[in-house]
């Protein structure tokens, strides 16, 4: 006997309020319903994957799966996948909603392991806001450590779920409502709060994300006499940068990598370098007015990826610092930032240690 993942992809989606059925809206570049489906795919957890939907779907290379027709209702939807996996050698089905396209294989693995001693398996959240409940016309407190927000996918005896079906003869809004309502034991266990389910066009905020990416170069001579900043640090070195501010390459690549991942042009149109402004200006008091355009459109911080190109000084010695003032800096974690060391195999002006360049990518959400 084998377990059966059923997807149910057959709703209406009136709350939606879409011309599109949201488990047919694309998030991800694909349609929702497929997240889950790979997931369970995925998983090598299921001989046999059931999806349930109103609308045609091809087939396409979708391993071990069946699609069959849903029914007017969510309980009908499941009813009827219960009924094609008659005669099917079905030990367990795991019941999910193609709302929830975030499914983990991790959680799917939990499932399965508590039904080893359980009949019935859900997964859980506790309310993070106070909760009351209303009676008529009086509105009463309820404790919120005792208030559990139930997930899919919701997991059963297959035998004994097509049992409390055909007793059925009331509307539920998930399997879960049905062994509670025949006094059936469940086993409740923490779901995952990435596990989020789309109702309304406005929950697909906290699930979309558009990324942006900008590429930033810059390169500037070295010059005996003068100070050497990298990333905001102050550097040990017998020459510096020649620039008309500090001359701070990783800096300056940053800067015009976050202004083109924004599409706000470049460090020489806000900075201009005939400027008596910005003469001998620390580069990290150029970055602060770029860091407020990020902010005040909305844009966070993915990931920077930074090439610093020299002979010396060597990047081995000088990474933790200036990684560290980068942080500072920019205001994220250290882990979003990268840095490398490249040579030229003392080939030109960098190769002679006459010039310091740098090339930097951003990866920013909004």
């Amino acid at each position: 006997m084998s377990d059966c993942f059923i997807l149910l992809s057959a709703g209406k989606s009136k709350r939606f309020k879409s011309k599109i059925y949201k488990q047919f809206i694309t998030y991800k570049n694909k349609p929702l319903f497929e997240h889950s489906l790979k997931t369970a795919i995925d998983s090598n957890l299921f001989k046999k994957i059931l999806v349930v939907s109103n609308k045609k779907i091809k087939k396409n290379n979708y391993k071990n799966t069946d699609i069959i027709k849903g029914g007017v209702e969510r309980y009908n939807s499941t009813q009827k996948a219960l009924d094609y996996l008659k005669n099917k050698d079905v030990k367990n089905v795991f019941i999910h909603d193609a709302a929830r396209p975030n499914l983990s294989i991790n959680l799917l693995k939990k499932l399965k392991y508590e039904l080893k001693n359980n009949r019935a398996v859900v997964p859980y959240l506790n309310s993070e806001n106070s909760v009351k409940y209303k009676i008529k016309n009086k509105i009463n407190n309820l404790n919120r450590d005792n208030v559990l927000l139930t997930q899919t996918p919701q997991c059963f005896n297959y035998k004994e779920l097509c049992k409390l079906y055909k007793t059925n003869k009331k509307k539920i809004t998930d399997e879960a409502s049905l062994y509670l309502n025949n006094n059936r034991k469940i086993k409740f266990i923490l779901g995952d709060k990435r596990n989020f389910k789309i109702t309304t066009i406005d929950d697909l905020k906290y699930l979309k994300q558009e990324n942006y990416y900008g590429i930033g170069f810059d390169i500037h001579r070295l010059v005996k006499n003068k100070k050497l900043f990298l990333g905001g640090v102050k550097i040990p070195f017998h020459s510096g940068l020649k620039g008309h501010s500090d001359g701070d390459v990783i800096l300056h690549a940053i800067i015009d990598g976050l202004l083109g991942a924004m599409r706000k042009s470049d460090i020489g149109t806000l900075f201009p370098d005939n400027s008596k402004k910005f003469k001998n200006i620390r580069s990290k008091n150029l970055l602060q007015p770029v860091l407020k355009i990020l902010n005040d459109n909305n844009f966070s911080i993915n990931n920077i990826d930074i090439n610093l190109i020299c002979e010396n000084p060597k990047v081995s010695k000088i990474r933790n610092k200036v990684i560290k003032s980068l942080s500072s800096l920019l205001s994220v974690n250290r882990t979003l930032i990268n840095l490398k060391g490249k040579t030229v195999e003392k080939l030109g002006i960098i190769g002679k240690e006459q010039a310091i360049a740098c090339e930097v990518i951003c990866s920013l959400s909004r």
